[in-house]
């Protein structure tokens, strides 16, 4: 399957950020890194563990963490590779633990997946994770899932499948909620700064990337 590889900031004092779709499904996984520490993470390495693998090494970065914003398989079936390579430690919000173990047979026979191992750390509101001298703040943005995250850093939120540009994620899954979509939007991503970059979990939209205030004028679902 290609890739899209669309560099964002690069740099940003010595910190990498890269934006790569991957796989089947338009899925945006994220490497994150602090390139004076050599430590990184990737958010929710979907698939083309090898490709993505090589993309660290061209930093020098080690990845510490791989984070998932959700459960659901098409972010998280490249887990098992990723941290058998690299040895990183999986992180999901508290309320996610549970089902990251329960993916249906049928739906990793479906999508061609691994199962994924277990997280090794959970996270909650307001709590935060580190790389160098680079911290994303987590924000639980239920909806979509019980224990969806965004993940807030200096001028950008990566905003999984709650935030999509000109969109938002589904809610018709077992224990999905438009009221919780809809009230994570309004009363926590939308009350980020409106010049704060948003980098979603699937390349949906017109462009890669967007800004906060841009998606309360023009996103169809939920206004501002």
């Amino acid at each position: 399957m290609g890739i899209s590889l669309r560099p964002l900031k690069a740099e940003r004092g010595k910190m990498v950020i890269e934006q790569y779709e991957v796989g089947s499904f338009a899925v945006f996984a994220y490497l994150v890194g602090d390139e004076e520490s050599g430590k990184g993470l990737i958010i929710d390495p979907a698939d083309e563990t090898e490709m993505l693998i090589n993309e660290t090494k061209k930093f020098g970065l080690e990845i510490i963490y791989i984070v998932n914003t959700h459960s659901h398989v098409d972010h998280i079936m490249g887990n098992a590779e990723m941290k058998r390579r690299t040895e990183a430690k999986i992180i999901v919000h508290e309320a996610e633990e549970e089902w990251l173990l329960h993916t249906p047979s049928y739906m990793l026979d479906m999508f061609g997946a691994q199962p994924s191992p277990p997280a090794d750390i959970t996270v909650k509101e307001g709590d935060s994770i580190t790389v160098g001298s680079f911290a994303l703040r987590v924000i639980h943005t239920p909806g979509h899932s019980p224990g969806g995250i965004s993940l807030h850093g200096d001028g950008l939120v990566f905003t999984g499948d709650t935030l999509f540009v000109g969109s938002v994620g589904r809610t018709d899954f077992p224990y999905a909620s438009w009221e919780k979509l809809e009230h994570s939007i309004r009363t926590k991503l939308y009350r980020l700064p409106g010049n704060t970059i948003v980098y979603p979990g699937h390349n949906y939209g017109i462009s890669p990337s967007s800004t906060i205030g841009d998606e309360m004028l023009n996103n169809q679902f939920v206004r501002g």
